[in-house]
């Protein structure tokens, strides 16, 4: 089909395999894995639905051209070049975000004012008008990429990267991005078809996203824009078609999601967080310390969490905490299967619980360890052996 084009998703490293996934189920074509992005071909009503359903892009740009240049001077005529008019109204306003991986070009910043230069510059030449800039709500967001003398122009079809969802208005300290908290409970593999448990909740991610998994329900729904709204082709009854069949794709949830924390200010901000994102039926959020609780019940239990690192929490003792971790998982939570992410690699030693898998990942620049450890009922002496 004619009205197909190549889109380049991005995301965190180590989460290219669950993007490739999510997008070959939601019937994207010739998609390819890259480092940190994924490309695949799709139309516009696709660009709309991979913007609106995908959990672990962070942006999907649209790229409209490439070229290679050896100076400054270069990139400025090719940008000139372009046909801006179909993309922007003179009167309209821009934003540039510029990566580069170069020897040769070495300033991002000088890169993007370059481009925004050739751009302007065209209008006022060809029409006496110049669109203005705007960093914050922009008409037309584009994307400059240049790898060693290859560039590529794109437009920004997300505008806000996706980890934005649009459902937390109340943040903690340090909260986990969306978009992060979404790739480790895939990861860890949650299905929905059990309880799920976050004993140190924060600001209420993990538990949302979670909730959107087990139910099917589009990540970015809540969202109150995205880059391709204020685009000159925007179809808002397309985008409504898509919107509307991708709910009808929910589907229900028999389960509980549950989420503690010590501090009374963290779960009121959940509280508000999971009612924003009207997923509060499905949570039940108690005032807990962890270390002081035991699982209810038999059922199997799937328990995903982001324990303070010692970098958000200065007074921290790491080897205390940790272990506490590991006694409170051994004693109280047997038939679960708990995962946990940390930079304090140091302090995995000291949960004195042998990890069944590990998987790096980063958060944010920090590099990471995904680990899971199984709590067995009764017995566990005979399980690890078999594990060894």
């Amino acid at each position: 089909m004619e009205n197909n084009f190549k889109m380049l998703a991005k995301t965190l490293f180590g989460f290219e395999d669950l993007l490739a996934n999510e997008l070959v189920q939601l019937g994207a074509q010739e998609v390819k894995k890259g480092v940190r992005n994924v490309t695949f071909v799709g139309d516009k009503g696709f660009m709309y639905k991979a913007n609106l359903a995908l959990r672990t892009a962070i942006k999907i740009l649209k790229p409209i051209k490439t070229f290679r240049i050896v100076s400054e001077e270069d990139l400025y005529k090719q940008v000139y070049k372009m046909d801006w008019d179909q993309y922007l109204k003179p009167s309209g306003s821009l934003a540039i975000d510029a990566t580069v991986h170069s020897k040769q070009f070495t300033h991002s910043k000088y890169i993007a004012l370059k481009t925004k230069d050739a751009i302007v510059d065209k209008f006022r030449d060809t029409t006496g008008e110049r669109p203005n800039v705007d960093l914050r709500f922009p008409d037309l967001k584009v994307n400059v990429h240049i790898d060693r003398q290859m560039c590529t122009i794109s437009l920004d079809t997300s505008g806000e990267s996706l980890h934005r969802r649009g459902y937390k208005t109340a943040t903690n300290i340090a909260p986990i991005n969306e978009v992060l908290a979404a790739g480790l409970i895939m990861l860890s593999g949650w299905d929905g078809q059990t309880d799920f448990m976050d004993p140190m909740c924060g600001s209420g991610t993990m538990l949302a996203e979670a909730a959107m998994i087990a139910c099917n329900i589009p990540p970015n729904l809540m969202r109150k824009e995205f880059g391709f709204e204020r685009w000159q082709d925007w179809d808002v009854d397309l985008f409504e078609k898509i919107e509307e069949s991708l709910l009808n794709k929910t589907r229900d949830f028999h389960h509980k999601l549950l989420g503690f924390d010590k501090s009374p200010s963290a779960v009121a901000k959940a509280k508000e967080n999971l009612k924003n994102a009207h997923l509060d039926e499905f949570a039940t959020i108690k005032h807990e310390d962890f270390f002081k609780t035991q699982k209810g019940g038999q059922e199997k239990l799937h328990m995903v969490f982001n324990p303070p690192y010692g970098e958000r929490l200065e007074n921290l003792d790491v080897e205390d905490f940790y272990s506490k971790i590991g006694d409170t998982l051994k004693q109280g939570y047997p038939g679960t299967d708990a995962w946990l992410i940390t930079s304090n690699l140091e302090a995995l030693k000291y949960v004195g619980l042998r990890p069944s898998r590990k998987i790096k990942v980063f958060n944010a620049k920090l590099e990471a360890r995904l680990v899971k450890y199984e709590m067995y009922e009764g017995s566990k002496k005979g399980k690890y052996m078999k594990n060894d």
